[in-house]
């Protein structure tokens, strides 16, 4: 199975200094807001990374999904590992294997050359699973949550070059990446006694929840051009840095040199 990591979520108290801290951090641009989310009580921004994407979401009213989340895990974080699969019969084979592992689909959309499916967190034991098919079957290319196209135009990789793996804490690592591996298809893979599980253009990482925020998407491995210039800058805006580590939005991105 293709199963393509295309965007990140993360969730925000408030969006606007979040997006302010993506920018002068990691020299990313802005490039779609979708008032599509605002059915669920948030709004939303879009930021190339490479071919893939940062999405920051922030609740604009009380009583939603994203504010639930940000009082369970002590505020802002990780929010959604949202993938793209080449073929939509690859999303089916997600569901169905979801349904077999006990899963539950929190919430689904289709309309013409686009479907969706969102897979429960609590089920997941970690965090929000995307599983997302498009018509144009291009894992580099035209993204629906992005507007489809034109997003291209707002790539910087000046900084960051692209997103390799995401970490989630779990309070049993062993058993989520193993439900992760039955629901995704792909096999758990043990390095240095740290259980993974690889995607088609990145890894998950599971992970002890040991930092008192309970289960969740803890962190991001971002390849990039110069981390002490990435550290320098998160300094700058007085956010928490070390030589190859910088905290944004209360996600720990690890940093490694392109």
């Amino acid at each position: 199975m293709t199963l393509q990591l295309r965007q990140i979520a993360l969730v925000a108290e408030r969006l606007e200094p979040v997006l302010q801290d993506f920018e002068a951090v990691f020299g990313l641009a802005r490039c779609f807001v979708d008032p599509g989310v605002g059915v669920f009580g948030l709004e939303n921004t879009l930021m190339p990374v490479g071919r893939n994407f940062f999405e920051v979401v922030a609740p604009v009213k009380p009583g939603t999904a994203g504010g639930r989340y940000l009082e369970r895990r002590k505020g802002d974080g990780g929010y959604m590992v949202i993938t793209q699969t080449a073929t939509l019969a690859e999303l089916e084979d997600v569901r169905r294997q979801a349904g077999e592992a006990g899963v539950r689909v929190a919430w689904e959309s289709s309309r013409p050359g686009w479907t969706l499916i969102q897979l429960h967190p609590g089920d997941l034991r970690t965090t929000f699973l995307d599983v997302e098919w498009d018509a144009a079957g291009d894992l580099a290319g035209p993204w629906p949550p992005a507007g489809g196209t034109g997003w291209e135009a707002s790539v910087r990789q000046d900084l960051v070059v692209d997103f390799t793996a995401v970490e989630l804490q779990a309070d049993d690592p062993a058993g989520a990446a193993r439900l992760w591996s039955a629901v995704t298809g792909a096999p758990v893979q043990v390095e240095a006694g740290v259980p993974w599980v690889r995607l088609n253009n990145a890894g998950l990482r599971f992970v002890p929840a040991a930092d008192g925020r309970g289960p969740g998407l803890s962190a991001v491995d971002l390849k990039v051009r110069d981390p002490a210039q990435i550290v320098a800058r998160a300094r700058a805006r007085g956010l928490p840095a070390i030589e190859d580590r910088v905290e944004v939005c209360g996600v720990r991105f690890h940093l490694t040199r392109a």
